[in-house]
């Protein structure tokens, strides 16, 4: 009776794992089939031909292993299992696939793969990365990284400020610089990333830079760009101070505030839309990182774009990342609700796409 017992307890025990395999497998097949959707807006990439450039026949991507070796991806982003990626990137992936997939933001959330916004995606060919830049959130120190793996100069250190964002120097080819087949090629393939902060902030701190503390470097901001908008935007005449923020933020809630951009022409790319700038729901980005939590996403994307051996995110001072919450509360103060809502109109895709709540001030 002993031996019969113990010989009924082990065919239990080995049925219970069975079982526990089985369960495994039906999990793990559930997961990748849900983080590989076919139907998300990553996999509508295949045949995106961009526009404001000559149009080329269709290039249908064969596996990995065919392309020749200065295509073959690196980066350990690449390694085709996002379930290792920590829950918060994952989490920020999720929800812009699902905010794309939202035909209510259309609108607000999709925009043609143009020159323009080729032009804003930088490319590091010898590791395989492309950066997409969104200027006022820190985007002068990936510069520098990309610079140092480009092998422009051997250390962050050593880059000279002017150099830069002097593109003639600065050894950083721009994504339009290539032909289209070669540019599908890197985007369909390369590390791509980029970086967002709370869209109103941004607005501050663009019209801070460059119509308050910065215009004796740019002068083109307060003699040409300033008096432009407050011909238009401004409401008191008799006001004789230079543009206010109230006159910004009226200019740009305003639906047809694209007639006065073409006439300040690339210099409206400090407060355009993280839509218009990097096309977030036509391009399948790797990584999205967040200004706010810069001091985890700089080294997360390092790694996963697998340069972290090879250079560091440039040290960030205490308190810089830190979403001011009274500092936005106080810009808004003294403008109207009326403004206000105009203006978060236009940038409600980038809220929503990014996973910025609306303002506390919008609600009350």
């Amino acid at each position: 009776w002993a031996t019969s017992d113990n010989m009924h307890h082990q065919w239990l025990l080995l049925a219970a794992c069975f079982w526990v395999i089985f369960m495994f497998m039906v999990a793990s097949k559930f997961i990748t089939l849900t983080f590989k959707d076919p139907d998300g807006y990553g996999a509508k990439q295949e045949p995106l031909i961009p526009t404001a450039v000559t149009k080329v026949e269709e290039v249908h991507v064969p596996e990995e292993k065919h392309w020749p070796e200065e295509f073959q991806p690196t980066g350990k982003a690449f390694s085709g299992n996002l379930i290792h990626q920590p829950l918060v990137h994952m989490e920020r992936l999720e929800l812009l696939r699902n905010v794309c997939r939202d035909a209510a933001l259309k609108d607000l959330s999709h925009t043609a793969v143009s020159k323009f916004v080729l032009d804003r995606i930088f490319v590091c060919d010898k590791h395989k990365i492309l950066f997409c830049q969104t200027p006022k959130v820190g985007n002068t120190q990936w510069k520098k990284v990309l610079m140092v793996l480009n092998g422009a100069f051997s250390s962050i250190e050593e880059i000279p400020e002017n150099i830069v964002h002097d593109h003639e120097k600065n050894g950083l080819p721009r994504l339009s610089s290539f032909s289209d087949s070669e540019i599908k090629k890197r985007l369909n393939l390369y590390f791509k990333f980029f970086i967002v902060r709370d869209p109103f902030e941004r607005l501050i701190s663009a019209f801070k830079d460059k119509f308050v503390h910065n215009p004796r470097f740019e002068p083109w901001y307060r003699h040409e760009i300033a008096p432009g908008i407050i011909r238009k935007y401004r409401r008191n005449r008799t006001e004789t101070k230079g543009l206010q923020f109230e006159d910004f933020v009226r200019y740009l809630g305003d639906p047809n505030h694209r007639w006065l951009d073409v006439q300040f022409g690339d210099h409206i790319i400090h407060w355009v839309t993280y839509v218009e700038l990097c096309a977030p729901c036509e391009i399948t980005y790797s990584v999205i990182g967040h200004h706010e939590t810069l001091e985890d996403d700089a080294p997360y994307i390092l790694k996963a774009a697998g340069i972290d051996h090879l250079v560091s995110y440039p040290t960030i001072p205490p308190g810089i990342t830190v979403y001011n919450r009274t500092k936005v509360e106080r810009y808004f103060s003294g403008i109207s609700k009326r403004d206000i809502r105009r203006l978060y109109a236009r940038f409600e895709g980038d809220f929503k796409l990014f996973g910025y709540p609306e303002p506390d001030f919008l609600l009350n």
